[in-house]
């Protein structure tokens, strides 16, 4: 049987295909996101604050950002075996009941006096766990609310949300309650982590598991409610035929996944990359308070404005990257997102004063926009539904593992210059760049799950 086919008259153009839209469940998806953000944003300015209120130490102020990414080394791994195992709505419940009773255990602690440096070191821990929980589940759950093709559009909205969240609304926030308070932008970033709980158990089932496969045919828990529901046709079509015998539940053991990973070529290569290029942000943005508030005279008070100027240029990235995709192909945004960073790296070294850094600084957070957005739809596109949470455990255990590293000895630098990180990542940048360049181009060819 052959396909109808379309006719279009002469002298008439094809109209492009519309956009498929953006499902009102994952308008609850981002929603929750965008609140857990607003969290963030709030403690990621107020912690590295008040840590500067105990220590002047570029080393001791490198090791919260270290923390904060030592969770991702220990659980990243378990923790995407937990969101492939388990219902991902109540993950994401569970992570920010977490994190919220952390921030309320702080600002006890602040308010009574009894705050010290070690407490912040453990409560970025647990901030950490409760992250590598709720955003390896966010992840997860977008392929399962939105059509294929609209991968890329769907993280860039996640990704505009974080960033102007945490820079435009978050950062100076932050930065002014701080000011007031010591302890108040805690209590405003706990009350942050309530909202998405309930709007991660509202989700709709399809988000609760990984679609099951079987055959190659991915398979939805409950089809019928699918379609009702109005969700995606790649989910909803999973019904099975009458009689056939029901999917089993995926396997916990990482064992497929690390195979997976390892022999697949292109992955793994894209990993080793990434976790070089990110250990390089992470090594020049170990003392970056430190760096505006000692090097360029920056008012503490004032440093939530330098970031909403910075989280300007990561907005417009994570707004233009779905479209630059569209119009140059995957790979030849991400190989020029990284040549930009390398740029911007060596622009914020040499940067005068507070504008001019600040304004280099927005442009690295833009270009490293731009690369977030394929790179996750590139994961989400080619990695099977079923793994996928352990894979992007093992990817983050790997990759987000080495930056606790690499931001110590990022800290450890700036105690002689505190500029001189910043010079050092952007060689590493532009070498790793331009030696990667066959397999970032290579990007562009990878749009289907590859088992």
């Amino acid at each position: 049987m052959t396909d109808a086919v379309t006719e279009v008259p002469a002298g008439e153009s094809v109209p492009p295909p519309r956009r498929a839209p953006l499902t009102r469940d994952f308008g609850k998806l981002w929603t929750a996101a965008a609140f857990s953000n607003l969290a963030d944003g709030v403690g990621r300015i107020a912690v590295p604050l008040i840590a500067t209120t105990l220590t002047r130490d570029p080393l001791a102020i490198a090791a919260i950002g270290a923390l904060a990414f030592l969770p991702w080394l220990l659980f990243g791994l378990p923790a995407g075996m937990i969101v492939d195992r388990f219902d991902r709505r109540w993950i994401m419940a569970i992570a920010n009941t977490i994190r919220g009773l952390a921030a309320v255990g702080l600002a006890l602690l602040t308010v009574t006096g009894s705050l010290s440096i070690w407490w912040l070191f453990a409560a970025v821990l647990v901030f950490g766990l409760g992250e590598t929980l709720f955003d390896n589940a966010t992840n997860a759950i977008v392929p399962s609310l939105v059509e294929r093709r609209s991968l890329d559009r769907a993280n860039g909205f996640l990704q505009a949300a974080q960033i102007t969240i945490d820079n435009f609304l978050a950062a100076p926030i932050g930065g002014v309650l701080f000011a007031v308070s010591l302890a108040l932008p805690l209590w405003v970033g706990a009350a942050g982590y309530l909202i998405p709980i309930a709007l991660a158990i509202m989700l709709p089932l399809s988000a609760a598991r990984p679609l099951q496969e079987d055959g190659g045919v991915a398979r939805h828990p409950d089809p019928a409610s699918a379609v009702a529901a109005g969700e995606p046709l790649a989910a909803a079509e999973a019904a099975e035929a009458p009689g056939a015998a029901p999917t089993a539940a995926p396997s916990t053991s990482a064992r497929d996944a690390i195979r997976y990973l390892w022999n697949h070529r292109f992955l793994r290569s894209m990993v080793v990359f990434t976790s070089i290029v990110g250990s390089a942000f992470s090594f020049a943005q170990a003392a970056i308070f430190l760096y505006f508030l000692d090097e360029l005279a920056v008012d503490p008070a004032a440093i939530g404005l330098v970031t909403a100027g910075i989280g300007l240029g990561a907005l417009a990235g994570s707004l233009i990257a779905s479209t630059l995709v569209a119009r140059f192909g995957r790979g030849a945004v991400m190989l020029g997102a990284n040549l930009a960073a390398a740029a911007s790296l060596v622009a914020i070294w040499a940067a005068p004063e507070a504008i001019s850094a600040t304004i280099a600084y927005a442009a690295m957070a833009g270009a490293v926009s731009v690369w977030n957005v394929p790179w996750g739809a590139l994961r989400q596109a080619i990695v099977p539904g079923r793994i996928f949470g352990r894979v992007l455990g093992i990817i983050r255990t790997f990759t987000w593992g080495l930056f606790p590293f690499a931001t110590l000895l990022g800290g450890w630098v700036a105690r002689f210059d505190l500029r001189l990180p910043f010079l050092i990542a952007g060689g590493v940048t532009l070498i790793a760049a331009l030696v990667a360049i066959p397999l970032l181009l290579e990007a562009s060819r990878h749009n289907e799950p590859e088992d």
